[in-house]
């Protein structure tokens, strides 16, 4: 029964759990948990205090060789004792030692068991001083093992790759050796443009790629996790999670891909009391709102069929459209039934949310008019009061099986002329201090309105981090990868991002964490709050492990001086003492007025105010890390408070948006986010189910992606400009080195348009001259360069293979590198300079989420902008000089082909990357738009 219950041969150590390994165990169990045996028989005649007891065999060094053979009751057993004669009674119970160590073992045990219920629940079953069932110690000692492991690259991948890294280096560092020494004394302005550009080149792919000098993998147990939160007849000690669901202009973010993902929401694996869904619309449209009100009424038929059948996706569109036989597998007839019916159920209320589209085409002169016959307070969309309207939640609404749903809020932030509302990031601060007074689940869900959860336990593969006892205290988000549906087979335009989610991502995990990309991230709400990280001692002489022991000398973990760890012991006492000084807020919550007059109180409620503004309850229900609101709070009450926390003026001399919550200064907040909250000591975590856990629709046509881009691209000017530029902010923080590296390059990067546009125009200016940018070759300059290309291919080779991603996504990578550098990138350059410099501000474009008009009917879409002129010059100088080259040594003759080889392999590099650009110009069958011509 023991060997069947505890691991065996793991020596004396303990685990990571905290678990005592097998053999303290064996050794040193209490005479209540083993039959009392004599020889093998039991008798009843001796008293419990007077049994000997069977103690399992061992080797020397401690591990189990094998279980004691249990005894056939039908075979007796022959007693063969060293002394015969003695009574076995007189043995008694034991040693000394035996008992002192078993009373010890019992105390420590007991005390772990309390430290790990404190910690974060009870996972070592029924253990309040009473002797634990037998039933429960093989359960216990499941739930004590870490949630989730990590699982490094093979060694056989990942050394190859690291010793191409190095060798390309030193290729790099042959090759400039030889451009600097070797110029071209006819050429000399081309020979120094190009070795300017190939410098600045060799610096981009350094920042680019040391930071996926480690990368790693993770593995979740989500049976553990239930085994350790989810206890058979006792409620759910999960914690809570709010989720964000982003959505603005209706007409090009159709209301039913938004009531997908709020549908899919609803119907998550997840205990309904547990979850609250809350809708920003900041376009305090009326249309959004009527189709919330019409989701919330399908939700009470939807959820129940998909938690009842256990479906995926829960997304009713996409659920639906799955090319697939439901029937193959024998399925029960229930499930053809209500499967038939639920379809019927759906395509009905398609045609309502069609309908509301429709009739919201003509808005009416005085503005649309509610059911009793006031007005609609977002009719001026500029100028509007806060609204928020509670669907399903506290308001007793159930589904059609009589169970509870979970919370669906609407929520519309107040907007007056003359102040400045910060668009996506002061929406998603506005839902912050909404969900905390309504809810305040100690994690957050954000996703955006074209997002849907395809993962039903997407959650919970978030809370496997979040919730480990170990490891989950210093986690302040778990990123998961973007995936995308209705893109084309051949991902023309590198929607799916394959290279950066795959490789660059799984990288940045090995250091200090993936950074935060804007959607499918849970955060833990006091990392928004802008609080430190909690100050965790290394073990005397355990080193950094973010990299390899042979490779210290690249080691980046930052050395936290003694005044930052001072600074974060005294916040972490401050927040626990203002937490009991702040109680009377949370019983009192009508009132919401702080009782103390003694003026420390005083004091630490203005700087909590200046920090959180000026809301007793929202301040009061930040310092709890659980969170949680006061049971006694009226429903009212808190929508009062609720209304207020999401007033226009309320951010105004505080720090939302400069230290508290999504951070402000760039329309790509998510880098400028993510990269405060590992500035104050923060790691993330990248989460890969193998069910993607969110799936979305990307702009499939050429002109969306590159206006797309350009918005990326505008936004890390923006942070380049600023005083939060990852060159110079954070240091003496916990950022890392190599995690400083990912963020500096992703905010240089548009930087390299310049060098790249130069040097795309370089093949034809040397076609059309008949000069080039290197002399004539020697046997040691070619050795040298074809060294260069095969490193630059086997490092390509080696990411593929260790990252799982395919020779066709690694291309389409490379020439959307070039084909957005060279228009988007440049243009993002131009207009960050002229907003910062010049204070001239751009139009911020929200990307269409097309809904179902046929499959990649967008592909082919021709929509004529500025953005192409650049490309499409470059394509028709090289085109053009090609021709030249050619003609050219045609007329020459044979000496001067030798020559040309050079000239037009670098043209024709170029016109190779720009390929899938030209198709898009093209368009459908070879239709060449007239203003291209």
């Amino acid at each position: 029964m023991l060997n069947a219950r505890l691991n065996t041969g793991r020596g004396t150590h303990q685990n990571a759990s905290g678990m005592p390994a097998s053999s303290e165990l064996d050794s040193s169990l209490p005479s209540s948990q083993i039959p009392l045996l004599t020889y093998g028989e039991e008798d009843s005649e001796i008293s419990a205090d007077h049994h000997a007891l069977i103690v399992p065999q061992f080797m020397g060094n401690g591990n189990r060789v094998h279980p004691m053979p249990c005894s056939d009751p039908s075979v007796p057993l022959q007693p063969r004792p060293m002394v015969p004669k003695k009574d076995i009674a007189v043995y008694g119970y034991g040693s000394v030692a035996w008992k002192d160590r078993m009373e010890e073992w019992k105390k420590r045990q007991n005390d772990k068991l309390q430290v790990v219920k404190h910690e974060g629940g009870n996972d070592g079953g029924n253990f309040d001083g009473k002797e634990l069932d037998d039933a429960d110690l093989p359960m216990m000692d499941e739930g004590r093992q870490p949630l989730s492991r990590k699982l490094p690259i093979p060694s056989s991948k990942i050394n190859p790759y690291r010793m191409i890294i190095i060798l390309r280096l030193a290729i790099l560092g042959l090759f400039f050796h030889y451009r600097l020494l070797h110029p071209v004394r006819d050429a000399y302005g081309l020979w120094l443009t190009s070795v300017i550009c190939e410098i600045w080149f060799a610096v981009s792919w350094i920042l680019d790629q040391f930071p996926k000098w480690c990368p790693i993998e993770r593995e979740t147990y989500l049976d553990r996790l239930s085994l350790r939160y989810e206890k058979e007849g006792k409620p759910s000690e999960l914690a809570s999670v709010d989720i964000f669901v982003s959505t603005v202009d209706p007409m090009k973010e159709p209301p039913l891909i938004t009531a997908n993902t709020v549908l899919s929401i609803l119907a998550v694996d997840y205990p309904v009391d547990k979850v609250a869904c809350y809708v920003s619309d900041d376009g305090a449209a009326m249309l959004t709102f009527e189709a919330l009100s019409e989701t919330a009424e399908f939700a009470r038929k939807w959820v129940p069929f998909c938690k009842k059948f256990n479906i995926e996706p829960r997304a009713p569109e996409w659920y639906f459209s799955q090319k697939i036989d439901y029937l193959r597998n024998k399925v029960h007839p229930a499930f053809v039934r209500e499967r038939r019916a639920m379809k019927r159920e759906y395509e009905e209320f398609k045609v309502q949310i069609n309908g509301l589209v429709a009739t919201a085409q003509k808005v009416p002169e005085d503005g649309w008019t509610m059911q009793d016959g006031t007005p609609w307070p977002g009719n001026n969309v500029r100028d509007h009061p806060g609204m928020i309207q509670v669907f399903l939640g506290d308001n007793g609404v159930r589904d059609v099986e009589g169970n509870e749903l979970p919370s669906l809020v609407y929520v519309s932030r107040e907007k007056r002329p003359g102040f400045e509302h910060h668009k996506k990031a002061g929406a998603m601060n506005a839902l912050i201090r909404v969900s905390a007074v309504l809810s305040n689940a100690p994690y957050l869900l954000n996703v955006d309105c074209d997002h849907y959860i395809n993962n039903s336990k997407a959650l919970r593969e978030a809370m496997c981090f979040m919730m480990d006892p170990t490891s989950g205290k210093k986690v302040c988000y778990v990123q998961f990868p973007q995936r995308f549906d209705g893109i084309d087979r051949h991902d023309r335009y590198s929607n799916r991002n394959v290279v950066f989610f795959d490789i660059n991502m799984k990288g940045l995990d090995g250091l200090q964490g993936p950074i935060y990309v804007g959607t499918g991230c849970v955060f833990r709400r006091q990392a928004l709050y802008g609080f430190d990280a909690p100050v965790t001692k290394k073990p005397p002489g355990k080193t950094c492990n973010c990299l390899p022991k042979w490779c210290c000398f690249l080691c980046c973990c930052s050395r936290k001086n003694k005044k930052q760890k001072q600074k974060k012991e005294k916040t972490k006492k401050f927040k626990q003492r203002e937490a009991s000084k702040q109680i009377h807020a949370l019983e009192n919550i009508e009132g919401a007025i702080p009782e103390s007059n003694s003026q420390s109180s005083v004091t630490s409620q203005m700087k909590l105010e200046k920090k959180f503004g000026q809301s007793p309850v929202f301040v009061a229900l930040t310092l709890p890390e659980d969170g949680g609101v006061p049971q006694n709070a009226s429903p009212a009450s808190l929508l009062r408070e609720a209304i207020q926390v999401i007033s226009c003026g309320y951010e105004d001399k505080t720090e939302w948006g400069k230290e508290v919550g999504w951070i402000y200064g760039s329309v790509t907040e998510d880098i400028l986010t993510g990269f405060k909250m590992h500035c104050h000591g923060w790691r993330s975590v990248y989460c890969i189910p193998k069910r993607p856990a969110f799936k979305g629709s990307a702009p499939i046509n050429l002109s969306d992606r590159l206006h797309q881009v350009l918005r990326w691209a505008l936004g890390s000017v923006e942070i380049f400009l600023s005083r939060h530029c990852p060159i110079w902010y954070g240091y003496g923080g916990g950022l890392k080195w190599l995690e400083r590296f990912s963020y500096i390059n992703s905010v240089v990067y548009p930087w390299t348009s310049i060098p790249l546009l130069v040097y795309c125009t370089l093949p034809a200016i040397c076609l059309l001259t008949g000069k080039f940018i290197v002399p004539e070759i020697s046997n040691y300059a070619s050795l040298v360069f074809m060294g260069l290309f095969i490193s630059i291919a086997a490092t390509g080779i080696l990411e593929m293979q260790w990252g799982g991603v395919g020779i066709d996504d690694w291309w389409r990578n490379e020439q959307f590198w070039v084909i957005g550098g060279v228009s988007s990138h440049l243009f993002a350059l131009f207009q960050g300079l002229l907003k910062v410099l010049a204070g001239v501000s751009t139009s911020f474009t929200v990307t269409s989420k097309a809904a179902d008009d046929g499959e990649f009917s967008e592909l082919y879409l021709f929509k004529w902008t500025s953005l192409l002129i650049p490309p499409t010059t470059l394509l028709i100088i090289n085109i053009v000089g090609v021709v030249v080259g050619i003609s050219d040594a045609i007329n020459n003759g044979y000496d001067s082909w030798g020559p040309l080889f050079g000239r037009l392999f670098f043209a024709f590099w170029v016109i190779i990357h720009l390929y899938p650009f030209l198709k898009g110009l093209l368009g459908k069958q070879d239709r060449m738009p007239t203003i291209i011509l």
